[in-house]
């Protein structure tokens, strides 16, 4: 008896040492957003202010009397997912996937040379439009007949400016859409007078 009543002391100890490192877990998991101080006024009105002209604030008389049903934005709003479309939509896609970032090709020929063609798989690694947010790998087969073919990864100057005609574009379609985003906020001038 006095076995088991130990058992059940430890196993009650177990228990609550798992709850109280739960619960810490879900309080450490929250830190750590990754917002950078430098780049937002120490103000919270200037903070409020400069977040509503960017667009991402909300503003409730916005939102009212506007007729927003069948808006979505899903990768449409994603620079970097619009301008990697863009680039190479003369090529048809074998797999669009958004939510696991990748796109890849179908293989593509030019019609000059026939038995050559080329295939690209473009990774998302951040929605960030910034240099390592691309992983794109270019595949090239050369085939002697139709059964015999020989598929190898491409390297160099192809690459290079994929991704930079894509962080390019995409940098553009941010910075259109931060200009579009952009509305001043009045109800900073009118604090101030109070």
């Amino acid at each position: 008896m006095v076995y088991k009543l130990q058992i059940l002391m430890i196993n009650i100890k177990i228990i609550k040492i798992s709850a109280i490192l739960a619960i810490f877990s879900l309080f450490a998991s929250g830190c750590g957003t990754g917002a950078d101080a430098r780049k937002y006024p120490p103000d919270p009105e200037l903070r409020v202010k400069k977040n509503i002209e960017e667009g991402r604030g909300f503003r409730l008389m916005d939102s009212v009397g506007k007729n927003n049903n069948g808006n979505f934005e899903f990768a449409s709003s994603n620079e970097l997912w619009r301008a990697s479309l863009d680039i190479i939509d003369f090529m048809p896609l074998t797999s669009v996937n958004y939510s696991g970032g990748i796109i890849i090709t179908d293989w593509y020929s030019t019609g000059e040379t026939l038995n050559e063609s080329i295939k690209i798989s473009i990774r998302f690694l951040t929605n960030e439009v910034r240099s390592d947010a691309l992983d794109i790998k270019v595949f090239n087969k050369k085939c002697t007949t139709q059964s015999n073919c020989i598929i190898s990864e491409k390297k160099g100057k192809l690459i290079i400016e994929l991704k930079e005609k894509i962080l390019k574009t995409a940098a553009i379609y941010k910075k259109n859409k931060k200009n579009k985003n952009f509305k001043a906020y009045e109800g900073f001038e009118n604090s101030n007078s109070k």
